[in-house]
């Protein structure tokens, strides 16, 4: 296998990047070439994302990512759920709807819960893509919109004018048949929704098209190292199934947490699980790479914290010191359900996990330390729940726990989720979804092992991956047990 280069576009809930990768037989290389915000836009009473600003962002870190390396390919990954609409001649029609605008609060389907989960093994969330095309109904938007595209899918037909629709990201819909990993026409035809609206499906490795560099004009081209434009590779491209090709487990038994905004706490089996048990308990079955099953279940994730240092802003110190100084408060002295839905929407974090938790007539964090004590004691509780449930509904033991993303870095989190769940914690890597976007890439170049087994062996050889932390469970896990918030 021969050395490839490859760019990997990844984009998260608050800021997006381009990185360029190495990958031969000795691992695999990254290196940063841009960084950018992803802020959302509050205008006229509805949240929406900046897709021109990304656009433009990506673009602008492809280009750059062009001129410094010798790039084979290209892959996007983003969050799911959210979606741009074309009208009849491509054109964008409005700027795509932020998933925690208020637009879903108290939407419905006509599909009873169970049948809906049958067919779909997707837990129900209130932004899920069912949920928000059904809150469009009847708009003038909709009702001209010939074209749905997801938002990795909506900047690829940007940049190369295809459409298509990669089938990890459309798991995320409510709206794709979990068995045969078709769109389910007959459930869209039930709810409403014209399925002429989704394009074909594509693979993770498959070639979308090739990169036309908008910003030098109509019909400019962006070079890659064979002198022909650079091809497009779908990749896992909904973030989270990039990041679960790159944990670095030995073996199949194992969890894991990809650890963000949101954390996904699962496991990776080879067959969904549609039982009522699973239904009830909010797990979903999304698709992972190789026909592979991403059983998890969304938690809040750092996005309690994210929110709380959003409002201190600099009065409450660095985070580094905050978590110091949270590390020293006793453990489960606060703990809030992570999972209630009153967390969802920004605002003033910490008097919401105030006000629970006095709701409640519960002793209540007053400090920043404190606050943040409360939130990762609350993270880890989940945790537990997450994957004590999983482990049951599936029938699958796990050994360790994997620990990825950005949240890998939180030392005293992954302690206390070791804690927590009585498991080993394997830390690493924090660049996991980029990691999994460019193997998937080289894979399909040629350059990378054909398995995912030999993915994830490969990545394990590499300096990606040298820093990775263990943590051992520490103290007696029935205090943790006992901690279920009310």
């Amino acid at each position: 296998m021969n050395p490839v280069t490859v760019a990997g576009v990844d984009l998260g809930a608050s800021g997006g990047r381009v990185i360029a990768a190495r990958v031969s037989a000795d691992g695999v290389e990254l290196h940063e070439v841009s960084r950018f915000p992803n802020d959302p836009v509050l205008a006229g009473g509805t949240l929406h994302w900046d897709i021109l600003r990304l656009h433009a962002n990506v673009v602008s870190g492809l280009r750059a990512a062009s001129a410094a390396f010798p790039l084979a390919g290209a892959g996007i990954d983003s969050w799911g759920c959210d979606y741009g609409l074309l009208d009849g001649s491509g054109a964008l029609i409005g700027n795509p709807v932020h998933y925690r605008d208020r637009r879903t609060d108290g939407i419905s389907v006509p599909v009873p819960p169970g049948e809906l989960y049958a067919t779909t093994g997707t837990a129900h969330l209130p932004f899920n893509t069912i949920y928000q095309v059904a809150a469009a109904a009847k708009t003038p938007a909709l009702a001209c919109a010939r074209t749905l595209l997801l938002i990795p899918d909506l900047l690829a037909y940007w940049l190369t004018g295809e459409a298509g629709a990669e089938v990890t990201n459309a798991s995320t819909t409510a709206l794709l048949d979990v068995t045969s990993r078709t769109w389910a026409t007959g459930l869209m035809e039930r709810v409403g929704i014209p399925p002429g609206l989704f394009p074909a499906l594509r693979q993770p490795g498959d070639v979308i098209g090739r990169v036309h560099d908008l910003s030098a004009g109509e019909g400019g081209e962006l070079a890659g190292a064979d002198g022909k434009a650079l091809p497009l590779i779908a990749v896992g491209s909904h973030d989270t199934a990039s990041a679960v090709v790159a944990v670095p487990a030995d073996g199949p038994n194992f969890a894991y947490i990809s650890s963000g905004t949101w954390s996904l706490v699962g496991m990776e089996l080879d067959r969904p699980v549609v039982t009522e048990a699973s239904r009830a308990a909010n797990f979903t079955n999304e698709a992972g790479i190789d026909g592979t099953v991403r059983y998890l279940r969304n938690v809040s994730g750092l996005w309690l914290l994210q929110e709380c240092l959003r409002h201190w802003g600099a009065a409450a110190g660095s985070l580094e010191a905050l978590l110091a100084e949270a590390a020293g408060v006793p453990a489960l002295r606060f703990a809030v359900d992570a999972d209630d839905p009153v967390f969802l929407p920004p605002g003033d974090m910490p008097a919401r996990i105030q006000g629970w938790l006095a709701g409640r007539d519960l002793p209540a964090p007053a400090s920043p330390p404190e606050i943040v004590r409360c939130v990762l004691d609350s993270l880890a509780l989940a945790y537990r729940r997450a994957l004590a449930d999983a482990q049951e509904l599936s029938g699958r033991h796990a050994d360790v726990v994997h620990v990825v993303g950005g949240g890998s870095r939180n030392e005293l989190l992954c302690q206390l989720t070791a804690d927590a769940t009585g498991l080993p914690v394997v830390a690493g890597p924090a660049e996991a979804t980029a990691l999994g976007n460019v193997l998937v890439q080289a894979r399909a170049l040629g350059a990378a092992p054909g398995s995912l087994s030999g993915l994830r062996a490969l990545l394990r050889a590499s300096p990606a991956v040298a820093g990775l932390r263990r943590y051992a469970p520490s103290g007696d896990t029935r205090a943790w047990a006992a901690a279920v918030p009310a």
